[in-house]
């Protein structure tokens, strides 16, 4: 059985790895057909342009470098000071959470070794913490189904796992678009450019290529919604982590419902097997047993349980125990009641040679 569930789970890990080169070969195709052109015409343009610039103001190689690593420097400047109380919390939320948009990076020794240290402790505390978070909001979501149910005077108050699946996946939604909709207004989004941040920044991806709190120096003159993007990140988080604990714990439960099957059939193999006290010889799949091997039953089990052998060649069943132990009981006695005919004669055939002896002995001293 064992080796019957160990086969089965490394099939199954087989077939993610496959499937997971799988879908990354087909994400790199999709990108490629989606991407590839476009990325070389918006190249083509702006280098067209940088020589239009460079051409009509007469800029060398070396200025024309030393300005454009200055204007990437300088492009996180332009939302404000980055580095305030506000500013380091929205950072350090960026960094325990694992998300990293990169729109702001320590530059002193002191603040790497720190931030390296920071993330170290901090990315484990705050994936537990969502985790626990999730798994208590799971709770009340299975509570407050059964309490609508109960309203409902549904016959069946059980609520299952895809239910609460469900629920955490409509409310991941509803959080994502609800998010969308709050920083399409404040940052003169699109809808669905701001769909997109809300999405990268809750699954932790985080490309940095759209990154809130940026523009008009949000960080310092607009409290308010500083407080809405932490909040924001914080309750997503933890919806988005509910989710996943469902999803990848309904993936793990298959392993241990596999376990627990194969556990049932062997339990109904060990009721049904006959076990031998005694050598058992095989031949040609053939079952011979020594006269000193007799049936005994398992552990914890009743003598009277039908017992088949695990060969299927015998079937043999407790009324056929009991006419054997009463043979082997009759025999047991015929044999101790002869036993004993035979020592009287014997102890007969002694004494009349002893008198004989005797007699023989008598007449030659004569």
């Amino acid at each position: 059985m064992k080796s019957k569930l160990m086969k089965r789970q490394n099939i199954r890990t087989l077939s993610l790895i496959v499937c997971t080169f799988t879908y990354l070969l087909v994400g790199a195709a999709i990108f490629d057909a989606l991407e590839s052109k476009e990325e070389v015409r918006r190249r083509d343009t702006l280098l067209e342009e940088e020589m239009r610039l460079r051409n009509r103001y007469n800029i060398s190689d070396s200025d024309f470098n030393y300005l454009r690593r200055n204007v990437e420097r300088t492009v996180s400047y332009y939302a404000g000071i980055q580095w305030k109380f506000s500013g380091s919390f929205y950072f350090a939320l960026t960094v325990v959470a694992a998300i990293g948009y990169g729109h702001s990076t320590p530059q002193t020794t002191a603040g790497k070794i720190f931030c390296m240290i920071y993330a170290l402790a901090g990315i484990p505390l705050c994936i537990i913490m969502f985790q626990s978070v999730g798994e208590r909001l799971n709770v009340f979501i299975t509570y407050a189904l059964k309490q609508m149910r109960k309203c409902l005077k549904l016959q069946n108050h059980e609520v299952s796992q895809t239910h609460v699946i469900l629920v955490t996946t409509q409310l991941s939604v509803l959080v994502l678009t609800v998010g969308a909709l709050m920083f399409a207004h404040y940052e003169k989004w699109r809808y669905l450019e701001a769909f997109y941040y809300c999405f990268v920044t809750l699954t932790t991806i985080g490309f940095g290529d759209y990154v809130a709190l940026q523009k008009n120096q949000a960080l310092e003159k607009d409290p308010q919604y500083v407080a809405f993007s932490i909040v924001f990140i914080l309750f997503g988080l933890t919806v988005i982590s509910a989710a996943m604990n469902l999803l990848v714990l309904r993936f793990l439960t298959m392993n241990t419902v596999d376990e627990r099957r194969d556990e049932l059939e062997a339990a109904v193999a060990a009721q049904n097997a006959i076990y031998l006290d005694g050598d058992v010889i095989t031949s040609n799949g053939n079952v011979h047993v020594v006269s000193n091997a007799q049936e005994r039953a398992p552990a914890g089990m009743r003598s009277d349980v039908v017992s088949v052998c695990s060969c299927s060649c015998y079937k043999w069943r407790s009324n056929h125990r009991e006419q054997e132990d009463r043979h082997r009981r009759s025999e047991i006695f015929t044999t101790s009641v002869k036993s004993s005919h035979d020592n009287t004669a014997l102890d007969d055939s002694s004494d009349e040679r002893d008198a004989f002896l005797q007699y023989h002995s008598k007449r030659s001293s004569l």
